[in-house]
C-alpha cells in the first residue's frame, strides 16, 4: 500500500490538545460525585462562554476550549463510559492506542440551550437540527513507539486504525439502496418545533427526527441508518529522519468519515522513541561515556567508539582528566527537514580498579610514593582553602 502523504508538525513545546488531555472534572469544573444536572449545567455554561461565534477575536482558542468541554461531556454525561473513565481514566474511553473526538457531542450544545432558553438558533445551530448539518469528522491520534536508531535515520512503519468510514451501501445518506429519507412529518421537515409558554415562543429540537427534519422509513441494513461503519484502515507511514518523543505526523484524511457528507477528519500520529542503552540525544548532538583505564588517561591511547554509523578510532592523549569531551564531527542527529548532522560527544571517564592482586596493589603503591609530591596541593590552593575557614 502507498505511503499517504504525511505532515510532520514540530509543535513539541506547545500547546496542543492532542499531545495532552485534561481531566474531564476539572475541564467541566465539577467534582468526582458531581450529578448528571451538574454535569449539564457546567458544560451549558462553558459552551456559552467558549462557542466560537460569541468569540470572534479568539476563535481558535476558544473552539478547542468549546470542544474540549463537549469531549468531556460526551464522557461524563453517559453513566457506562463515565464509570469506565473513572477506573481508567482516558485509557478506558480511547481504546488501545488512538482516540476519536465524536463531533456529534459538539452539537449537543445547540439541543441543550434549545431545550433551556429556545435558543437553538441563536449561536450557529442550524434550522434543521445537528443532523442536517455537514460535520467534519473527528481527528483521530494513534500512539507509535519507534526505536533510537529508527528515530535518528528515519524509517518505516505500518499501522492499523480503527475508524469510522463512508457506508458503502448507502454512500452515507443512511437509507436502503433505492430509497431516500423522507421529509418528518411532524416538523414538516423543519427539524424543530415550536410551542407557546406563557409570552415566549419557545423552538426545540424535533423529538421525531431528532432535529434531522427528515426520517429513514427503510434504512440501510449495512449501517443501521448511521451512514457509517466501523472499519480498521491499514497504512504504511514514511517517518522522516531525526524525530523526537513529541514529534507529530498528520496524515491528511485519515481520520473518521464526515457526517452529511461533510470531510473527513486528520489522523495524528504522535511518536514515542525508546531510550539507547548508553547514548543520550542533546537536541541534535548525541552523547555516550566511555570508560577508560588509569593508566590509558595517563599515558595516552586510542579507544574503539561505537557509533550509530559504525565504529570510530578516538585518540585520547596523555594526561586526559576524568571528564574530558571530545567531539567526533557529523556523527550526530539529522538535522530535521534541513540538511547536515551534529555531532557526537563522547566523555572519557576513568574507571578504578576493584579486585587488585598483590602484585597490583604492590605496583600502584609504588606509583603512589612516586607521584606522592605530585598529588599534593599547590601553595594558592591551600591559602585559599584557609581564607575560605578562616
Amino acid at each position: 500500500m502507498k505511503a499517504p502523504l504525511a505532515v510532520l508538525l514540530v509543535e513539541t513545546g506547545r500547546s496542543n490538545p492532542l499531545s495532552a488531555k485534561h481531566d474531564y472534572y476539572e475541564v467541566l469544573g465539577v467534582a468526582r460525585d458531581a450529578s448528571e444536572q451538574e454535569i449539564k449545567k457546567a458544560y451549558r455554561r462553558l459552551a456559552i462562554q467558549w462557542h466560537p461565534d460569541k468569540n470572534p477575536d479568539n476563535k481558535d482558542d476558544a473552539s478547542d476550549k468549546f470542544k474540549e468541554a463537549a469531549e468531556a461531556y460526551s464522557v461524563l454525561s453517559d453513566s457506562q463510559k463515565r464509570a469506565q473513565y473513572d477506573r481508567f481514566g482516558h485509557a478506558g474511553v480511547g481504546g488501545g492506542g488512538f482516540s476519536g473526538f465524536d463531533p456529534g457531542s459538539f452539537s449537543e450544545f445547540g439541543d441543550i440551550l434549545g431545550d433551556v432558553f429556545g435558543f437553538g438558533d441563536l449561536f450557529g445551530a442550524s434550522p434543521r437540527g445537528r443532523k442536517a448539518r455537514a460535520h467534519r469528522g473527528s481527528d483521530l491520534r494513534y500512539d507509535l513507539t519507534i526505536a533510537f536508531d529508527e528515530a535518528i535515520f528515519g524509517t518505516k512503519s505500518r499501522i492499523k486504525v480503527p475508524r469510522t468510514d463512508i457506508c458503502t451501501t448507502c454512500g452515507g445518506n443512511g437509507a436502503k439502496p433505492g430509497s431516500h429519507p423522507t421529509a418528518c412529518k411532524a416538523c414538516a421537515g423543519r427539524g424543530s418545533v415550536r410551542f407557546q409558554q406563557g409570552f415566549l415562543t419557545i423552538s426545540r429540537s424535533c423529538p421525531t427526527c431528532s432535529g434531522a427534519g427528515q426520517v429513514l422509513t427503510h434504512p440501510c441494513k449495512h449501517c443501521n441508518g448511521e451512514g457509517r461503519v466501523r472499519t480498521e484502515k491499514t497504512m504504511d507511514l514514511n517517518i522522516p529522519a531525526g524525530v523526537e518523543t513529541g514529534s507529530r505526523l498528520r496524515i491528511v484524511g485519515s481520520g473518521e468519515a464526515g457526517l452529511q457528507g461533510g470531510p473527513t477528519g486528520d489522523l495524528y500520529v504522535v511518536l514515542h522513541v525508546e531510550p539507547h542503552p548508553f547514548i543520550e540525544r542533546d537536541e541534535d548532538n548525541l552523547i555516550c561515556q566511555m570508560p577508560i583505564s588509569f593508566p590509558q588517561a595517563a599515558l595516552g591511547t586510542k579507544i574503539e567508539v561505537p557509533t550509530l554509523d559504525g565504529k570510530e578510532m578516538l585518540t585520547v592523549p596523555e594526561g586526559t582528566q576524568s571528564g574530558t569531551r571530545f567531539t567526533i564531527r557529523g556523527k550526530g542527529v539529522p538535522h530535521l527537514n534541513g540538511h547536515g548532522r551534529g555531532d557526537l560527544i563522547v566523555i572519557v571517564a576513568i574507571k578504578t580498579p576493584t579486585h587488585l592482586t598483590k602484585e597490583q596493589r604492590r605496583l600502584i603503591e609504588e606509583l603512589g610514593m612516586i607521584t606522592e609530591l605530585d598529588a599534593k596541593p599547590d601553595k594558592k590552593f591551600t591559602e585559599k582553602v584557609k581564607e575560605l575557614f578562616s
